[in-house]
């Protein structure tokens, strides 16, 4: 029985089409995912469903009956439930009082609030998900990014008399979750799907898609491309879909071979968080490093551009001593760095791309380094953008605007500006689609036909193995060896980081 039906969905901002023709329907005991690039137009289109903003053009029915969003209340009051990428918490609140935000808090007399119905009914809808862990005392802000999620999601299931949740509408709901985490979800969604709800699950984590959901409506460019049952869809077929090429290699070959000149030396290097790291990279040559989380990857970075102390060891860049004392240190050098935190360490999300892209430039991009330029600022950030296959309305457009991907391209165009010599990657494809994946992986590709050299940390280990010369194993702050990416295999490179067999100097 269908639940939802949308029909000829369409929605433009300042004449620029977000949505043109979206088609879609929903089952009532279906998980559906919904899939796109980044830019596709879902977040749009969650938007509509969510009374958040109304469409210029739509037919939306429930039951077989038109019916209109035409706010948030009136979504909720349809059974329409919405798990947001954002967290979208109150930190100085507790848990329990999250849980209840924008829901009545149960009274005694209709006058006083029950605190014990609602810890009670607040720890009920976490155990549901088997968060036994959070006590719903804590402030909301003294957890951790993943536990902040989790109780988000709890309260979507928190049960209501005279709106009963008949929808859930998840927006990468496992973006911050560990494994465990997201099967414990998986396994609530499922409960939900056999007792007649529907779900609708955007994800760009295709393997999540393929192993939890019915049914895939793909957008492309603010359109639906198709709908199909997945059990009939490859992995292939989806990104494909997503993309409108066929997929080929999925990581674009290197144009050149590295030179086999030496760009950058570490000797010894050590701080509190290193300890003896040895590691030669050459110019045009990408240098993987992998490990288990919080082996030091991201602390060798950061000790490379200046952010952490040299303690221990020397650098050498170009046959060179290099020492920096700071990252702006590291930025005269020739050093560029793109951290893993985007919108909270690469982005000045609410000033439009072009402050952002000449962040690093104010002096060049100023009259006499007092008064700056827009129009030369907005000029060179065009170019970049260019360079780095940027999708925006212009260089004006706000960074907080921008898909993840488009986003991502901003801080590898603030990177490049200065012409490196090194680039440091800290999961630089990290919440990206396929399709902005692709884009960076030629970006890299075409920084080491010049020359650059690249060290790359990443807990993608297809990405390390396809992207890069050689890989480099870190084990507790130590470099415990490095292996040629030819060949090599996930499951080896996987027993390498937890220390089983021997890693070979390449």
């Amino acid at each position: 029985m269908t639940l939802l039906s949308l029909s000829h969905v369409a929605k433009a901002y300042a004449g620029v089409p977000a949505l043109s023709d979206v088609n879609l329907t929903l089952a009532a005991g279906e998980i559906h995912a919904l899939m796109g690039e980044n830019g596709a137009g879902k977040s749009t289109l969650i938007r509509i469903l969510a009374g958040v903003i109304q469409p210029d053009r739509a037919t939306i029915e429930m039951d077989g009956r038109p019916v209109t969003f035409e706010s948030p209340g009136a979504a909720h009051r349809l059974g329409l439930r919405f798990i947001h990428q954002e967290l979208n918490t109150v930190p100085a609140l507790s848990v329990a009082e999250n849980i209840f935000v924008g829901r009545r808090y149960p009274t005694r007399a209709g006058v006083f609030v029950d605190w014990r119905q609602l810890h009670a009914t607040a720890r009920a809808a976490l155990d549901r998900l088997g968060i036994t862990h959070v006590d719903t005392r804590r402030k909301m802000g003294s957890l951790s990014i993943g536990d902040q999620m989790l109780v988000r999601i709890s309260s979507a299931f928190l049960s209501e008399a005279g709106a009963p949740a008949r929808l859930y509408v998840m927006d990468e709901p496992t973006a911050a979750l560990t494994r465990e985490e997201s099967e414990r979800l998986f396994r609530v969604l499922r409960e939900i799907r056999a007792g007649g709800g529907a779900v609708l699950y955007v994800s760009h984590r295709i393997d999540e898609v393929m192993a939890l959901c019915d049914r895939a409506t793909v957008l492309r460019d603010g359109t639906t491309i198709d709908t199909g049952r997945v059990a009939e869809i490859t992995h292939d077929d989806l990104v494909a879909l997503m993309i409108g090429r066929k997929v080929g290699e999925a990581y674009p070959p290197p144009a050149t071979r590295p030179s086999g000149e030496v760009a950058l030396v570490a000797q010894g290097i050590g701080n509190g968080a290193l300890a003896d790291v040895t590691l030669r990279v050459g110019k045009g040559e990408i240098v993987g490093i992998a490990g288990l989380s919080g082996s030091g990857q991201r602390e060798l970075l950061r000790t490379l551009f200046g952010d952490l102390p040299l303690r221990r060891g020397t650098l050498e860049l170009d046959g060179r001593p290099y020492h920096p004392k700071s990252p702006a240190d590291a930025w005269r050098a020739g050093f560029a760095y793109v951290p893993r935190e985007r919108r909270s360490e690469g982005l000045v999300l609410s000033r439009p791309i072009f402050e952002n892209v000449t962040l690093a430039h104010l002096a060049s991009q100023s009259l006499g380094g007092t008064f700056l330029r827009p129009r030369a600022e907005r000029a060179f950030a065009a170019r970049l953008g260019g360079d780095v296959r940027l999708r925006a309305t212009g260089p004006g457009q706000l960074a907080l605007q921008l898909s993840g991907g488009n986003q991502q391209k901003v801080v590898f165009a603030r990177a490049l500006s200065g012409n490196p010599r090194v680039l440091l990657l800290d999961e630089p494809t990290r919440g990206v689609d396929v399709g902005a994946k692709f884009d960076i992986y030629s970006i890299i590709r075409d920084m080491t036909a010049n020359g650059m050299a690249v060290i790359l940390v990443s807990s993608d280990l297809p990405e390390l193995i396809g992207m890069c010369d050689r890989i480099a194993i870190m084990r507790e702050g130590r470099m415990t060896g490095t292996v040629s990416a030819r060949g090599l295999n996930e499951e080896t490179l996987l027993n390498l980081c937890y220390g089983r067999g021997a890693e070979a100097a390449a």
